[in-house]
């Protein structure tokens, strides 16, 4: 097997491309590698609203990915050091 790079660029290089998830869009890998993908809130469906097979929920808000996780600057994840 043939060395192919450096472990810690090729995670460097990670997080600084974003990636293309396909029930979130676009996401952005954060310095201590968590996925910021938005969050949502749901309700499910009265029988009476359902209008097709599998409309089950019904979105009540939806959070956006940099507002939906801790900040960094407020401390606590041991991936990062300073």
């Amino acid at each position: 097997m043939q060395h192919k790079g450096d472990g810690a660029a090729i995670v460097q290089r990670m997080k600084a491309t974003p990636a293309q998830d396909d029930a979130y869009g676009t996401t952005k890998i954060r310095e201590d590698g968590l996925a910021l993908t938005p969050s949502y809130l749901f309700q499910v469906k009265a029988p009476g609203e359902k209008k097709y097979n599998w409309d089950y929920y019904k979105e009540i808000v939806a959070t956006p990915a940099e507002q939906a996780y801790k900040p960094l600057a407020e401390g606590g994840s041991p991936l990062i050091r300073s």
